[in-house]
C-alpha cells in the first residue's frame, strides 16, 4: 500500500512483527538455575569516574569535513532520494575508518560516543539531513521510528504532553527520565539549542545493573522477568498495543554485556490495558531503585552536548535522559534534533545470541511511501 510521498518514509519492505518473543530450553539468568551475576568489562562505568571528554568525543579536523562537504556534492551528482542514498553514495574514506573504530567503541566499549563538530548552521537544514544520514549509514541501517514508518525524526516540542497516551517523548519539553530506545543505536545531531534546559545525561547499563544485585538482590531475578511495554497506538489495526521483553537479557550468558530494555512510562502507561498482567509492588520498588540509581551523581554523566554534536549510543549498553526545557520565544528557533533508528549490522551486538534474546522491536508502518524524486533542493550546496 502507498501512502502520500515522503522522502523521508520508509519504502515498503518486509519486517518482523513486534513483540515477538523466541523462547527455547536455554536457561535465562534470574532463575533458580541461574542466579544473576555482576556484570563486568568496559560496558561497566560510573558517570563521576569518566573525566577524560576526549576519549569517547572525536572532534573533526579541517579535513574530516572537506570529506563531508565532498561526500555531499557526490551525493547530489548521483541523485538519489534521501532514502536510496547508502554508505557507498557518500564516501567517507578518512571518516569511514573513525566510525568504524567508534564502532568498536559502541558495541565493545563504554557504549556512547560523540562525534564533534558538523557544520549544521553552515550546512542548513536539509544538507545538514542528508550528511545525518550519510553518517548514519556507515554505522548501521535506518529503521521506521513510528506507524507512520518514519524513518528519519525530529526531536522537538510539538505541545504534546506523555500524559497523552498517543505521545511520545521527543514530541514533547518535559523531562525524561533514563529509559532506552527500541532500537540498536540511537544518532542524534541537534540543529538548534533551547533557551533553558534540554540536558542529555546517559547511564550505564550494566553499572546499573549491578547496584541492584548490591542493593536489592531480593529485586534482581526480576530484572530478568517479561514486562509489557505500551506501543502509544503506533500499532497498526490488528496488532497488539503492547511488546514484551525481560528487562535484562545476557546475549553473551552470565558473562556477557547486558542488553537493557527500560522506558518506565510505557511500563506503566501498558496497565491501561485489561489483558496486560498487573505490576506487583515490588515491581515498582525495583522501578524505583533503577531511577533513583541512574539518576544519581555517582553513576550519571551529563553531558555538554553542543549544536553539531552527532551523538551515538548503543541503547543495549546505555540509558539516557533528557531535562525538561525551555524554548525561545518566535521567530528564535527552538530545541531540535535530528534523530536515527539505526539498526547494527549485529544486531544485539552478540553474534553467539542465544535463541530466547528477545529482539528490539520493530516499528511496523500502517502504510508505505514512496520516496520522492531527488531535486537540488534535497542537497543543497
Amino acid at each position: 500500500m502507498t501512502g502520500t510521498a515522503d522522502a523521508d518514509r520508509a519504502p515498503e519492505t518486509p519486517t518482523p512483527r513486534p513483540g515477538t518473543d523466541r523462547t527455547s530450553s536455554t536457561p535465562r539468568p534470574g532463575t533458580d538455575r541461574t542466579p544473576p551475576t555482576p556484570c563486568s568489562g568496559p560496558s561497566v562505568w560510573k558517570g563521576r569516574e569518566l573525566t577524560r571528554p576526549e576519549e569517547w568525543r572525536l572532534s573533526l579536523s579541517e579535513a574530516r569535513l572537506a570529506e563531508i562537504d565532498s561526500a555531499l556534492r557526490e551525493a547530489r551528482r548521483r541523485d538519489r532520494t534521501l532514502l536510496r542514498l547508502t554508505a557507498a553514495d557518500f564516501p567517507l574514506p578518512g571518516l569511514a575508518a573513525d566510525l568504524a573504530r567508534l564502532s568498536g567503541v559502541l558495541e565493545h566499549g563504554r557504549g556512547f560516543a560523540i562525534v564533534r563538530g558538523i557544520p549544521v548552521e553552515r550546512l542548513g537544514e536539509s544538507a545538514a539531513s542528508t550528511v545525518f544520514w550519510g553518517i548514519g549509514r556507515h554505522l548501521g541501517h535506518p529503521v521506521p521510528q513510528n506507524a507512520d514508518g518514519l524513518v528519519l525524526g525530529h526531536v522537538r516540542d510539538t505541545g504534546r504532553s506523555l500524559d497523552d497516551p498517543a505521545a511520545r517523548g521527543y514530541q514533547t519539553r518535559e523531562a525524561l527520565p533514563f529509559h532506552t530506545d527500541p532500537t540498536d543505536l540511537l544518532a542524534v545531531l541537534p540543529l538548534s539549542a533551547s533557551r533553558t534546559g534540554g540536558r542529555v545525561s546517559l547511564v550505564s547499563s550494566a553499572a546499573v545493573h549491578n547496584a541492584v544485585l548490591d542493593l536489592r538482590p531480593d529485586l534482581a531475578g526480576r530484572l530478568y522477568r517479561t514486562y509489557h511495554f505500551d506501543r502509544r497506538d503506533e500499532h497498526a489495526p490488528g496488532e497488539p498495543p503492547c511488546t514484551s521483553a525481560p528487562l535484562v537479557s545476557r546475549p553473551g550468558g552470565l558473562v556477557g554485556a547486558p542488553s537493557m530494555r527500560y522506558n518506565r512510562c510505557y511500563l506503566e502507561s501498558a496497565q491501561r490495558f485489561p489483558e496486560v498482567p498487573r505490576l506487583e509492588p515490588a515491581d515498582r520498588e525495583l522501578f524505583d531503585l533503577i531511577d533513583s540509581v541512574a539518576a544519581s551523581p555517582e553513576y550519571r554523566l551529563d553531558l555538554d552536548l553542543r549544536v553539531g554534536d552527532l551523538l551515538l549510543i548503543n541503547t543495549h549498553r546505555v540509558m539516557h535522559a533528557r531535562s525538561a526545557f525551555e524554548d525561545h520565544r518566535p521567530p528564535e528557533p527552538g530545541r531540535h534534533l535530528l534523530r536515527l533508528w539505526l539498526a547494527s549490522p549485529r544486531g544485539t551486538g552478540s553474534q553467539d545470541a542465544p535463541p530466547w534474546v528477545t529482539l528490539r522491536d520493530v516499528i511496523r508502518p500502517r502504510a508505505t511511501a514512496a520516496p520522492r524524486a531527488t531535486n537540488s533542493r534535497r542537497y543543497p550546496a
